[in-house]
């Protein structure tokens, strides 16, 4: 007995098959090339970043370490993760318990930590958006998702004004994560509602040297 998904599929894949087989050019006029100066840049990126409640520190590349102590002490993170090519430099400040993620760590098992760092590696000024792309400083998508808190190390020099700009620096055969503020939607009532499809909170630390 024929079900409705397959039947749907079926009549996909017939009429894929009765299509006339052609390229179909797609347009790429975007807007690039776009630079702001630096200071405009961060106060664009920063502006954009509040203005989705997430919590902005800045401070130079020799100010890592204590910045994200500072972070982590105040949200009351003891226990957090990391990915296994954080740089272990980040953390010298932070006088709580570390914990290196694995792929063996179920999901589920995420939710004992209080937070996770990583770092980042693309920045959209104009959306407010870091990119993630799985890379082994910035970890696997669970590590992001699960614990309510993320603080997430920028450096300023790899946030481009657009996304087209930012896009380009990505590389595409990469899984990528987009983000843009803490995880939030509304409810019925149109209630704001954080922390339902990610991390309730989000610090961005941007290195404005780097």
């Amino acid at each position: 007995m024929t079900t409705a998904r397959e039947t749907v599929l079926g009549r996909i894949r017939d009429a894929l098959t009765l299509a006339p087989t052609r390229d179909v050019p797609v347009p790429r006029a975007y807007r690039t090339g776009r630079t702001l100066a630096d200071d405009e840049r961060l106060a664009l990126f920063t502006d954009r970043l509040v203005d989705y409640k997430a919590r902005v520190y800045t401070c130079t590349a020799d100010r890592t370490a204590p910045t994200v102590a500072e972070a982590l002490r105040e949200h009351g993170a003891g226990r957090i993760g990391v990915p296994t090519g954080l740089d272990p430099a980040w953390l010298a400040a932070y006088d709580g318990e570390v914990r290196q993620d694995s792929t063996d760590t179920p999901a589920p098992a995420l939710d004992a930590l209080d937070g996770v760092v990583t770092a980042s590696a693309v920045g959209c000024a104009e959306t407010g958006t870091i990119f993630l792309d799985g890379s082994s400083d910035q970890g696997r998508r669970a590590l992001s998702l699960v614990p309510d808190l993320h603080v997430c190390v920028v450096d300023l020099s790899a946030v481009e004004v657009g996304v087209p700009e930012a896009v380009a620096r990505l590389v595409p055969d990469r899984p990528t994560t987009l983000i843009s503020g803490p995880s939030a939607t509304s409810d019925i009532e149109l209630e704001r509602v954080e922390g339902v499809h990610g991390p309730r909170t989000l610090v961005v630390v941007i290195r404005t040297d780097v």
